[in-house]
């Protein structure tokens, strides 16, 4: 359907059914908006972020993989 026809259609309907369509266009541009700004993955430099690794140093936790091993099979 060309755009000219689609246009001529929404002008052949009713001023409700006009009103239909323009509120269910608005609800699909702000559902997809949403869905687009979602999707962008932030362009992050992991491997340089102060954040991974942070705790590296920690003598406390060199056998954290043992105690979450120990706490998911205590909770499960």
């Amino acid at each position: 359907m060309t755009q000219q026809k689609l246009l001529n259609e929404f002008v052949s309907l009713p001023a409700e059914a006009q009103r239909q369509v323009m509120d269910f266009i608005a609800f699909l541009r702000q559902r997809y908006a949403i869905v687009e700004t979602a999707t962008q993955s932030p362009n992050n430099d992991l491997i340089n972020d102060g954040f991974i690794g942070m705790w590296s140093e920690r003598q406390d936790l060199t056998d954290s993989n043992d105690w979450v091993r120990n706490v998911r099979e205590n909770e499960w």
